[in-house]
């Protein structure tokens, strides 16, 4: 059982636990025996009871919801379609993190940065001993709770001297280039013989090496900590960075665990990359998770529940009618957000999904090559593309690819920053096949016709392996046919295009945001020079891509990875 609570008289502990494919509360005596089951339900995904142990609280696809509580001999079913006992609905648009006062009077949740709350008096009415009556609709107003904290921004200028800098402006080469950074954005980008470096600067010479934009990751799944719970070094993180990838969105995550680890990392509480998500998912399958949309109503409380702990993304995800698909674009479309779904391999949905006006579409069409009917479709659309080469819908996938054709075990960069099990069960008893078995291939040739015809194409790994991921994608879009400067433009501009953030990142000019790759080689003679990092920059702060020890006005030791603690 998970989340322990004892009883009112100290001799018992309420646990959430499972009855086959039903969430339970259950207790045991305090060594652990005399099971009992005291409620079931099939969506629900916390059980609280009340400290007089009259009342539960519990939360059901997302919402919060309390009833009494009978602890009786047997298992009894609370469901708020059916159930032996009233339940009401507390919140309007979702609810977590549910506790009582210790006076069992009032029950509290939280959504974002508000506290709600409820007085039991207003939720049921006593009319006599044997009746309780609903009252009051769901809680829509909430108690701010919120607080504001300094984004990092590192105090200082640095220059970088001396390189050739691939801008990603157009087909911008700039050689014996100068970099200016002043905190955390870039205030110069041109030839080091036309600008005066300020005296108070420090200089970095970086002659003979290459600098690229930071890579953004458009699909990436991200560990982020469990149960409250968040590392304050997580090596995740650091392999990404120190692979070169500086911003990474995950369309799917935990919403509590995923937004709390941002914002500690975007205050510098933590070295991360730009770190964005969807939450968790709106999905249409069946489970305690499953985001019911039978309704515009039904989509905006998905979406106002998701805006309302930081996503300016959601996911749309097997949900199976058309029509809810489009309510939810539509819901996003007014509360200005994004909506980024996935087809799941099926080919008619994702038709759908770009006729009616998705931001992106994630995972690969499953069909390929493409004919003019889904070129033109697709390149009308707007809809930008992020075909996850590296676990291919159709066909193979891109990652067994590199397990089979590379030595990925030997790369120590990767082993120190991943343990060394964790790659070996992937690379070294690896599946074989011959290469022309491999469908993403074919799926990125299709997404190089696409880009040809000005849809935004984007890298995303999957979380697949941290750190190299976002490389062999790159890599990918140029075996399909990609210029190996459009393959960078795919790993780096395009993803920030994707997300809306190309106002800031994505490209090295004057006003965005510092996060670039210093280079030993070029990529543009050949694209696998994009794993040879030398230093990244991620927010105005330099660090040494080999062990993400702080360089420049700010040096610090490099973090120790935590599974070598």
């Amino acid at each position: 059982g998970q989340r322990p609570r004892f009883n009112k008289a100290g001799d018992r502990i309420f646990l959430a636990s499972q009855e086959g494919l039903k969430a339970a509360l259950i207790s045991v005596n305090l060594t652990g025996g005399d099971r009992r089951v005291h409620l079931l339900a099939e969506n629900a995904s916390d059980f609280v009871p009340s400290p007089d142990e009259k009342f539960v609280a519990w939360v059901e696809r997302f919402n919060a919801y309390v009833s009494p509580l009978p602890l009786t001999g047997r298992g009894v079913d609370v469901n708020t379609n059916v159930t032996d006992f009233p339940a009401k609905r507390i919140s309007r648009d979702a609810g977590s993190y549910l506790h009582w006062t210790p006076d069992s009077r009032r029950v509290y949740w939280a959504l974002g940065p508000q506290l709600f709350q409820r007085d039991i008096s207003t939720t049921f009415a006593f009319e006599t001993q044997d009746t309780l009556t609903l009252r009051k609709d769901p809680e829509s107003e909430g108690i701010p709770i919120g607080f504001r904290a300094e984004a990092d921004r590192p105090s200082g200028r640095i220059a970088l001297t001396g390189a050739t800098v691939i801008s990603m402006k157009g087909d911008e080469i700039i050689p014996n280039a100068t970099v200016l950074i002043d905190r955390n954005r870039i205030t110069y980008v041109g030839s080091g013989a036309n600008v005066q470096i300020p005296s108070d600067t420090r200089r970095i010479d970086v002659t003979g090496k290459y600098i690229v934009p930071g890579l953004v990751d458009a699909h990436a799944h991200i560990g982020t900590g469990s149960n409250g719970i968040s590392p304050r070094t997580n090596s995740g993180f650091l392999a990404s960075l120190a692979f070169g990838t500086t911003t990474m969105h995950d369309p799917s995550n935990s919403t509590e665990m995923f937004f709390s680890t941002s914002e500690t990392a975007r205050a510098g509480g933590m070295i991360a990359p730009r770190l964005f998500s969807t939450g968790t998912i709106l999905y249409g399958a069946e489970g305690g998770a499953k985001a019911i949309t039978t309704s515009f109503d039904d989509a905006l409380t998905h979406l106002r529940r998701m805006q309302a702990v930081g996503a300016f993304s959601v996911k749309s995800y097997n949900q199976p009618r058309r029509d809810a698909r489009q309510q939810i674009v539509e819901a996003a479309r007014q509360l200005g957000m994004m909506v980024v779904p996935e087809g799941g391999s099926t080919f008619s949905v994702n038709t759908t999904m770009f006729l009616d006006g998705h931001t992106t579409i994630e995972h690969n069409i499953p069909v390929a090559p493409l004919y003019e009917d889904m070129l033109r479709l697709i390149s009308e659309s707007k809809t930008a593309y992020t075909p996850t080469l590296i676990v291919n819908y159709g066909g193979m996938s891109g990652e067994n690819y590199w397990y089979q054709t590379t030595n990925v075990w030997e790369n120590a960069r990767l082993q120190y920053f991943n343990p060394q099990g964790q790659i070996d069960a992937r690379a070294r008893r690896r599946t074989m096949a011959a290469n022309d078995d491999y469908f993403f291939v074919e799926v990125s040739k299709a997404a190089k016709a696409l880009s040809d015809r000005g849809v935004v194409v984007a890298t995303g790994a999957h979380g697949q392996l941290d750190g190299m991921g976002e490389h062999w994608e790159t890599w990918m879009m140029a075996m399909g046919g990609m210029t190996n400067h459009q393959a960078l433009r795919a790993g780096t501009l395009n993803g920030a295009r994707a997300l809306g953030l190309d106002g800031d990142i994505g490209s090295l000019e004057s006003g965005k945001l510092a996060d670039m790759l210093i280079l030993d080689a070029s990529p543009l003679t050949d694209i696998k020079n994009t794993a040879t990092i030398r230093y990244v920059v991620v927010n105005g702060r330099i660090f040494d891509a080999s062990n993400m020890a702080q360089l420049g006005n700010h040096a610090s030791p490099a973090p120790k990875p935590t599974w070598r603690e």
